[in-house]
């Protein structure tokens, strides 16, 4: 009896044994899930973090940028110039080198008047069809409120403009609209875009 006793005592401490180490094992399992799942939502929680960082920085730099419209006025006479979501404090608009003519920097409204490059234009064209359209380049300097912070931004333009007849006094000039062409304007990048033209 005493054999038989002591190898049952001798089964139960090895079976104790056996279900302390899965015991231990559960425990082990269940820390390194809690320490991932830890992990997880500590990952997740940074990453959703950086999105909305980068999704803020985002919008700011898309309420920043400037959106240059213009709109006829005048029959042709000059663009008004506008954007959606700035107070336009100040715009000086530059043209070629060699087109010949002076930068325009209107003191009132912000406007491309058509008086000063009807000339050069109407002269460049002499000998053609009455009706032509082209394309001026022209850089535009812009300083405006982005809320508190003031920015100045150089963009380089197309001013588009049209000829046509008229029956007794020759030719006329009417700008039609504008067209970004690059939004970091040079004057090298304009006299470019101009010899480009005129080749």
């Amino acid at each position: 009896m005493s054999g038989r006793a002591g190898d049952e005592a001798a089964e139960r401490a090895k079976s104790r044994r056996r279900l302390l180490t899965l015991a231990e094992f559960v425990a082990i399992a269940g820390l390194i899930v809690a320490s991932l799942t830890l992990y997880f939502n500590w990952s997740q929680r940074r990453s959703d973090a950086a999105d909305k960082r980068a999704a803020a920085s985002a919008q700011r730099h898309e309420r920043g940028r400037l959106d240059l419209t213009a709109t006829v006025e005048g029959d042709g006479r000059r663009l008004a110039l506008r954007d959606p979501n700035h107070d336009l404090q100040e715009v000086t608009i530059t043209f070629p080198l060699k087109f010949g003519v002076g930068r325009q920097a209107p003191m009132g409204d912000p406007v491309i008047e058509a008086e000063p490059i009807a000339g050069p234009i109407l002269a460049l064209t002499d000998g053609q069809a009455d009706t032509r359209e082209g394309r001026l380049p022209a850089l535009i300097t812009t300083r405006y409120w982005d809320g508190d912070t003031a920015r100045t931004v150089t963009g380089l333009y197309d001013v588009i403009w049209s000829t046509h007849g008229r029956l007794l006094r020759g030719r006329t000039l009417r700008l039609e609209g504008l067209r970004l062409r690059d939004r970091n304007g040079t004057v090298t990048k304009l006299n470019a875009a101009w010899a480009a033209r005129r080749t």
